[in-house]
């Protein structure tokens, strides 16, 4: 079957989107007897494991966790080499879950989706592509990731500069070479802490441009060895459970006792646990209080501001990589492999942007209020439009014609990050108001898509054509995702969870902090309950005349 003759077909399912997300739902909506189609705008599967090759990226959720759990005897199999896959490794899983399950044959690589419209006498949508062509279906997927939209930085002269520029959300795929390059990395968010190690090997003279500094902690990478693989596999069913019913799709000990209960010599001993792991989630959780007590999460920064001020030889540059305007963990913490002690080298210099914004790029440089540092190259480690910036760069209309963007002009509103009022049969794999990135994406993922199969069969087992959630019960899902941030220190910092990245975007905390297995019971229950707070709709009988 050619490529235009499955486009002029009808489809149960249209899924955007060729990541984690969208080939586990292609996968399991086959399981299910559907048919479906995805539509990728990249050349090959992986999603952000595709587009973000920048030097040094990896995953910061260990391996054995960050893997699929669908197939028992597939888990069996993989094996990974390192405890923190590199970019390379993830995308070559990618690459063989793709082959695994003879994916591609349903995937339409390199289109772009501009528009998707719900037709209220068809019950099916009509997605288009910039190419012109369009096709249908009775359930839109949108697995576009909630990190795949970047941005540029707000700065003048951003297109005038005669270098090379590169953006670290969407590095060339032969690689680049920085040798003897003065080079100027604007930001310190995960993506330029652990780019900027690398290129500063290469080139004769690095500038990084820093905003706000971030907290970071060692990876402590390592190969994985034949015991720790063997000992996870051993258990993996339990494992992966534990991983569901955690808080961030992790599973760790729960911690009982407040940071401030205990005395200075146990809190750091602690700390020092979490920093010589590598442990993200572990930092995070060393006290019950870490993300609700400021008094609490502060010893916690000031043992990483301490580790900072050991590492960093100059004490200035120290100081201006140490955190002050946010609690440790509400900006995405990163790990790295020998962030701080690039500062330490002869070619590295730190520009604090706090003291000395950046007030234009020219073509031959990059100035600031008091200075101007020529480059050849500039890399922008600036991020993305996270959680929703994918999602309304398509023209997504619903019930009236009335369109996703403006529905979400004060911020995301959907029920369970799942599904919006007004848009019946469309789903966001890990959206808005779901954990998505305050979790182990796979396992949110996978949750996901189990859910949304599930809701289509039982459409189709009860003759229904279509399912949207009420207008109510998405108020109280948003209410409660706000009151659930609310009661945290997360609406504290300037944040991409909470958009404040983006100029113009209300300020709200997107993702959902309650918990992964809080949400996943929560869902359940819903179901159970008889898809509480969605309203299922019979096909339209003809009218007699």
């Amino acid at each position: 079957m050619t490529d235009q003759e499955q486009l002029n077909s009808e489809y149960d399912a249209v899924i955007v989107g060729a990541g984690f997300g969208g080939m586990y739902m292609l996968h399991h909506l086959r399981e299910l007897g559907f048919s479906a189609i995805v539509l990728e705008r990249a050349a090959g599967v992986g999603g952000t494991w595709y587009w973000n090759r920048y030097p040094g990226a990896r995953c910061d959720v260990e391996s054995i966790n960050y893997s699929y759990s669908f197939d028992p005897a597939f888990e069996q199999e993989w094996v990974w080499s390192e405890k923190y896959a590199t970019q390379p490794e993830i995308l070559r899983y990618a690459n063989h879950v793709a082959d695994r399950y003879d994916l591609r044959k349903d995937i339409r690589f390199e289109v772009l989706v501009d528009k998707a419209v719900w037709n209220d006498t068809t019950n099916r949508w009509s997605v288009s592509m910039a190419t012109g062509e369009t096709l249908t279906a009775q359930h839109y997927i949108m697995a576009s990731g909630c990190l795949s939209h970047s941005k540029l930085p707000e700065i003048p002269g951003v297109e005038s500069f005669k270098g090379k520029t590169y953006h670290t959300g969407h590095w060339p795929h032969e690689g680049v070479d920085f040798t003897g390059l003065r080079v100027g990395v604007i930001g310190t968010g995960s993506s330029g802490i652990q780019s900027i190690p690398i290129i500063a090997e290469q080139a004769s003279q690095l500038t990084v441009f820093q905003r706000t500094p971030n907290f970071s902690m060692p990876a402590g990478n390592r190969p994985l060895t034949a015991e720790i693989v063997a000992a996870v596999k051993a258990r993996y069913p339990e494992h992966r459970e534990e991983n569901r019913t955690s808080g961030f799709g992790v599973g760790v000990e729960i911690p009982t006792k407040s940071a401030l209960e205990v005395t200075e010599e146990e809190r750091n001993a602690k700390y020092q646990d979490g920093w010589d792991q590598g442990n993200l989630v572990g930092m995070l959780l060393a006290f019950n209080d870490m993300i609700t007590n400021k008094e609490a999460n502060d010893t916690a920064c000031e043992f990483i501001r301490n580790k900072i001020r050991a590492v960093v030889n100059d004490p200035e540059t120290a100081e201006d990589l140490c955190p002050f305007d946010h609690p440790m963990g509400t900006k995405r913490p990163c790990l790295d492999t020998g962030y701080y002690e690039t500062f330490n080298r002869p070619n590295v210099k730190l520009v604090n942007l706090r003291k000395t914004p950046i007030t234009e790029i020219t073509p031959t440089s990059i100035r600031t209020h008091n200075a101007e540092f020529e480059v050849d190259a500039i890399v922008y480690a600036t991020g993305f439009d996270a959680m929703t910036g994918a999602l309304v760069a398509v023209d997504i209309r619903g019930k009236g014609g009335v369109t996703l963007k403006d529905e979400w002009e004060h911020g995301p509103r959907t029920y369970l990050g799942l599904c919006v009022a007004g848009f019946p049969n469309f789903y966001t794999i890990t959206g808005p108001t779901s954990p998505s990135v305050f979790s182990n994406m796979i396992v949110s993922i996978e949750q996901h898509v189990d859910w949304i199969g599930a809701a289509m069969k039982h459409l189709r087992d009860t003759g229904a054509v279509s399912i949207e959630p009420t207008l109510e019960a998405q108020d109280w899902w948003v209410q409660h995702n706000n009151e659930a941030g609310d009661a945290t220190l997360y609406p504290l910092a300037n944040s991409w969870y909470m958009g404040s990245n983006v100029p113009g975007k209300t300020r709200v905390l997107m993702p959902y902090i309650g918990g992964v297995g809080v949400y996943r019971t929560e869902c359940d229950e819903i179901v159970a309950d008889g898809y509480r707070g969605f309203t299922l709709h019979e096909a339209r009988q003809p009218v007699s005349v």
